[in-house]
């Protein structure tokens, strides 16, 4: 059985783009995961992603997580609201100063609360920064992303709000995976 999936590519192509969200009240902050932690990163990855059938990277080895967290420009930025991860962006500096915003969102309970919105433009500014943080890596020209059908309902008009412009529409037949969660019981 299959389900047909349309996925949306998004760019920026200068700072200027961004359209930065209002910080949200209470008691939020970002920091970057500055030690790559597999097990941390998959935490978040699941957490965030369980119930809108994110299940790509769920196959992974904790080699290939390492991997993945261990490139050069690779960046895991967390939300916290009062201590307690909130959500995350994952960034991944490719060639010729284009960073991909590899994942983004929020944990199902976090949803809702004006969070996602300022999570994704302080991503985004740390994805047009980036090479100040990485010795050697050219200035970032583009920042793209790309969401699909089978994201969260608020996800399009996020991007498109932080300044984010559409370039590219797919559409195609996938195996209709059940999404593995949410966490029975959790708020979803």
């Amino acid at each position: 059985m299959s389900i047909t999936v349309t996925t949306w590519s998004l760019e920026q192509t200068s700072p200027a783009d961004l359209r930065p969200a209002a910080e949200p009240s209470g008691d939020v902050r970002i920091e970057r995961a500055g030690v790559p932690s597999p097990e941390f990163s998959r935490f978040l990855y699941s957490a965030v992603g369980g119930d809108i059938r994110w299940t790509d990277r769920l196959g992974l080895t904790y080699a290939q997580w390492e991997e993945i967290l261990g490139r050069p420009g690779a960046e895991t930025w967390v939300a916290y609201d009062r201590g307690t991860p909130a959500g995350y962006v994952e960034l991944d500096a490719q060639d010729d100063g284009v960073v991909e915003i590899v994942y983004f969102g929020l944990i199902p309970a976090f949803r809702g609360r004006r969070i996602g919105g300022h999570l994704l433009s302080y991503g985004a500014a740390r994805a047009w920064d980036l090479a100040e943080r990485w010795l050697g890596r050219a200035p970032t020209k583009r920042v793209w992303l790309h969401t699909c059908s089978l994201d969260g309902e608020h996800a399009m008009d996020n991007y498109l709000r932080r300044g984010f412009r559409l370039f590219d529409t797919k559409v195609s037949e996938e195996p209709d995976t059940a999404a593995p969660g949410p966490w029975p019981g959790a708020l979803g």
